[in-house]
């Protein structure tokens, strides 16, 4: 029977999740809140997985270990690194990398200790689920996941990517920074600070995940949103949907 777990990178971005549960009931541990209940059929746990990668370890074990997830999702907001993305675009994983693990000499750059491997990828068949979900809501249109103001003010014409997401715990607003990450990871399409670190945890405990981020800014200085507005109102709504349409596709 399948238990999916949702976990968000602000908790602005999972708001309108949680109002989807019903029959639910609020646990808390470690500081955390983790929401328990079902949204139609399916059982799920909802929870803010808190900045920064050892916060978000943290609660994807908890939420692996104490309700038992099958299945675990990470929704969220990025910034992009590959020319050519833009506000309001969707990137979903193929795999994951943290740009700012360097064990030199001991091991190669990017290297995670101990499992000789640089990336971590995504489950493939929850990637094609998720997948399915934003191309489903991208065709009904994007007005009607966030309405027709938002569409005009963000000037929001979605694109769905597949590809390699970087974490670390930086927020990355340079354009310096943005093209020296790029110059060792040339593949990566956007960069946050939470996926690469929860797909270490599924990774190891061999539960299946998926990544799933909205591109909020260009990840340098030339990006000119409302980062909070844009959350509240773009990327908690694409949440909601996202969320909604992958259930009824489990």
């Amino acid at each position: 029977m399948k238990n999916i777990g949702i976990l968000g990178a602000m908790a602005q971005e999972i708001d309108e999740v949680k109002a989807l549960l019903t029959e639910k009931t609020v646990v808390k541990i470690a500081n955390r809140e983790f929401v328990v209940g079902k949204i139609g059929n399916v059982r799920c746990v909802v929870a803010f997985s808190k900045w920064g990668k050892v916060a978000a370890t943290i609660t994807a074990t908890l939420m692996i270990q104490e309700f038992g997830v099958t299945d675990l999702f990470f929704i969220g907001t990025a910034g992009a690194m590959a020319d050519g993305l833009k506000v309001g675009d969707i990137v979903i994983s193929k795999r994951l990398v943290q740009h700012d693990l360097d064990a030199r000499p001991i091991i190669p750059r990017f290297e995670l200790p101990l499992l000789n491997r640089t990336y971590v990828d995504s489950d493939p068949d929850l990637t094609a689920l998720a997948g399915r979900a934003v191309n489903n809501l991208i065709d009904k249109g994007v007005k009607n996941m966030v309405g027709e103001e938002a569409v005009k003010e963000f000037n929001l014409a979605p694109t769905l990517y597949f590809g390699d997401i970087a974490s670390g715990d930086q927020f990355i607003s340079s354009d310096a920074k943005r093209q020296e990450i790029l110059s060792f990871l040339p593949d990566i399409l956007c960069v946050e600070m939470e996926g690469a670190a929860v797909a270490q945890v599924c990774l190891e405990f061999n539960t299946p995940f998926t990544i799933i981020r909205t591109i909020s800014d260009t990840a340098n200085h030339n990006a000119h949103v409302d980062f909070n507005k844009f959350i509240v109102e773009v990327a908690n709504a694409y949440s909601r949907a996202i969320v909604s349409e992958i259930v009824k596709l489990v």
